[in-house]
């Protein structure tokens, strides 16, 4: 996020390739953001760097100039933990009302389906129908528009499948 932008061409995203402790990093480029030239108004920016493995990654950002000039950011860690099993986790909290958090782990890359069902059986609704690769993520559902009892999510990938149990309580 930008508070202001002055002659900004844009940010190169930069990713350290070695180990914790390594004093002098060596870094590459992994991707580039456009920025907004200049502008005294608030910009957002996201860039997502997908397919890694477990571990602890260094980045950093480049900002550039329309004329040359850079600047580097701090450098800033992230730790990427994999899960060796496939899990999907309680929501949380449950009992709820209105959202609550769907969680989950995927050792490998899958294309996956996350689906409410009601006590009968019937789908309510599909929260997810896409490919993730391998990682941890999470979904905030919101059941403003369901009525109070008992739901079933179901989380199915190419090898896996797993429902836990929900409650809404108005």
């Amino acid at each position: 996020m930008t508070a202001s932008e002055l002659n900004n061409m844009g940010f190169e995203i930069e990713r350290s390739v070695n180990s914790i402790g390594v004093r002098n990093l060596i870094w590459e480029k992994i991707g580039f953001v456009e920025g907004n030239g200049t502008t005294t108004e608030t910009n957002h920016y996201t860039f997502i760097n997908n397919s890694l493995s477990q571990g602890v990654y260094q980045y950093r950002l480049k900002q550039i100039d329309f004329d040359g000039t850079f600047e580097y950011s701090q450098v800033v860690e992230a730790e990427i933990f994999i899960a060796d099993e496939f899990i999907l986790n309680q929501n949380h909290p449950n009992p709820f009302n209105p959202s609550t958090t769907i969680s989950w782990q995927l050792p490998l890359g899958s294309w996956l389906t996350l689906k409410v069902y009601d006590l009968m059986g019937r789908e309510v609704v599909t929260l997810l129908n896409e490919y993730k690769p391998a990682g941890s993520y999470e979904i905030e559902f919101n059941a403003s528009h369901l009525s109070s009892g008992v739901y079933f999510y179901t989380l199915k990938t190419d090898n896996n499948i797993s429902t836990r149990k929900l409650l809404i309580l108005r």
